[in-house]
């Protein structure tokens, strides 16, 4: 078997547009994770109060549902990619 383009092969090409899809739910989740912490920090030097507290709570549940799947998605792809590579397709 050859060694095909992956815009030349269907396969490689959804696998390459999930991947694209997948970094971009990554960044956002670690992001909203990132936003989390620091809103956390400033609840705890201001002190804890209604709006901050609720912003904490919706990143971490928003980011964690953005990474909970990204993170196993990503492992997928290149599990499929290092399959592809090791079996020459």
């Amino acid at each position: 078997m050859s060694n095909t383009e992956p815009s030349n092969d269907p396969v490689r090409s959804r696998r390459q547009t999930i991947s694209r899809i997948n970094n971009a739910a990554n960044r956002l989740g670690y992001l909203l994770w990132a936003i989390a912490m620091a809103c956390f920090v400033t609840a705890f030097i201001i002190g804890f109060k209604g709006p901050l507290v609720n912003v904490v709570t919706a990143c971490i549940i928003a980011g964690s549902i953005l990474l909970a799947p990204s993170i196993i998605i990503g492992y997928a792809v290149k599990a499929a990619e290092r399959d592809d590579l090791e079996h020459g397709r």
